[in-house]
């Protein structure tokens, strides 16, 4: 693309209305009611993740826990759009948005049924980079601390949101020049995949913790595989969002903010904006299954619009397969203190998503104080493309 192009493209992105809000808090959508135990349940039904733990209460009830707990990634279930708002700040005319990564640090509260969290959110700033995808694309980020109802934080996430000009997308149609038909899964192929799924499930079930003078460097944590992708599974994701159910939420609005950016037009293009008032009327309106900036995941007729080709999966729910997939390894004893994810690429319709993580790095002097492991890990397709590249400080028994 040549200089004088990319200049006509960088004269639509008016980002003046970002540089205004950069460093400000920011308001979001507050959950009504506390989680219960459905919701967890909902959760890891929908992301495949089938830790007893989590869902069979008479196994919580004689595990460590004493009852169901949630997973570490819930904490994202419990907040608004995706754990990404803070990051989706300021108007940007005819844009569209895609998850591009997160951070995550938990403090140690577990979740469980019955208990609320409520966020205090900041925008933190953007860049402007050129991307093979959609030309000059904005990369912005920003930060959510969840606290529960005592009070106590249970974990802070550093969010970034992939903010593109639609039209940029649809001239140049990487993923619909690039990606091949929608993978037909032969019976053979299918049973293999379902072995190894339940392979995974038996590494850990009943949720022995590895003791960090045992973990030694190189020690690969069994493959997992989620998939095949349908419009069915990305439904039932979506879904598992608490804030996506009809009436769930309010606007939370921090104070002495003028502007705090709630209720507010991010600029999404045509037939993907949210009509606040018709919502009042009809919930179906903000609904991403149906209308709305999300309802091209499960459409690909309005995936293609904007960008996309097909149906795809969810950045948070790919930053939650991150999680899940190592806390099984780390037992019920093992917990995460921190996580890094860079999201390279969505799970398309269609696709198998394989997880494999290794031991790269032990800290018997960490800085949460206590003995930690580096785990690294990839997210991958049936093609061997990286869809998320990752790396998680967990801390183990000793």
């Amino acid at each position: 693309m040549g200089e004088a192009a990319v200049q006509q493209t960088e004269d639509k992105l008016d980002l003046s209305d970002l540089e205004r809000r950069v460093g400000q808090p920011v308001g979001g959508g507050q959950l009504h009611d506390p989680c219960s135990s459905m919701d967890i349940r909902r959760w890891v039904h929908a992301l495949d993740y089938p830790n007893p733990i989590h869902w069979d209460e008479d196994f919580a009830r004689g595990s460590s826990f004493g009852g169901i707990v949630a997973p570490q990634s819930f904490a994202v279930c419990m907040d608004y759009g995706h754990g990404c708002q803070p990051a989706c700040v300021g108007r940007i005319e005819g844009s569209h948005l895609i998850f591009g990564g997160e951070e995550w640090w938990f403090y140690g509260p577990r979740v469980r049924p019955g208990d609320q969290l409520f966020q205090t959110r900041r925008f933190h700033g953007f860049k402007v980079a050129e991307t093979k995808f959609a030309g000059p694309t904005v990369f912005s980020e920003g930060g959510t601390l969840h606290r529960n109802q005592h009070g106590a934080p249970v974990a802070k996430e550093r969010s970034t949101s992939i903010r593109y000009l639609v039209s940029e997308a649809e001239k140049r149609g990487m993923f619909r020049n690039q990606l091949q038909p929608i993978p037909q899964w032969t019976a053979a192929q299918r049973k293999e995949i379902a072995e190894l799924r339940h392979a995974w499930i038996l590494s850990n079930r009943e949720g022995v913790s590895p003791h960090f003078e045992e973990v030694e460097v190189g020690t690969k944590l069994p493959r997992r595989v989620l998939g095949p992708h349908t419009p069915v599974t990305f439904a039932c994701e979506y879904r598992a969002f608490m804030f996506n159910a009809w009436g769930s939420w309010h606007w939370s609005i921090p104070q002495d903010v003028e502007d705090p950016w709630v209720d507010q037009d991010a600029g999404f293009t045509k037939g993907f904006e949210i009509d606040y008032e018709g919502v009042k009327i009809d919930p179906r309106v903000r609904d991403g299954l149906f209308q709305g900036p999300s309802s091209g995941h499960t459409d690909s007729s309005r995936a293609d619009k904007i960008g996309m080709a097909r149906g795809y999966g969810y950045g948070a729910t790919m930053g939650a397969w991150v999680h899940d997939y190592v806390a099984y390894w780390a037992g019920h004893e093992g917990f995460i203190r921190y996580s890094k994810s860079q999201f390279r690429g969505p799970a398309f319709e269609g696709d198998v998503t394989y997880c494999d993580g290794e031991v790269v790095e032990k800290n018997a002097d960490s800085p949460y104080g206590m003995p930690t492991v580096r785990v690294a890990l990839k997210l991958t397709n049936q093609e061997d493309k990286t869809l998320v590249s990752a790396h998680l400080d967990v801390e183990l028994p000793y």
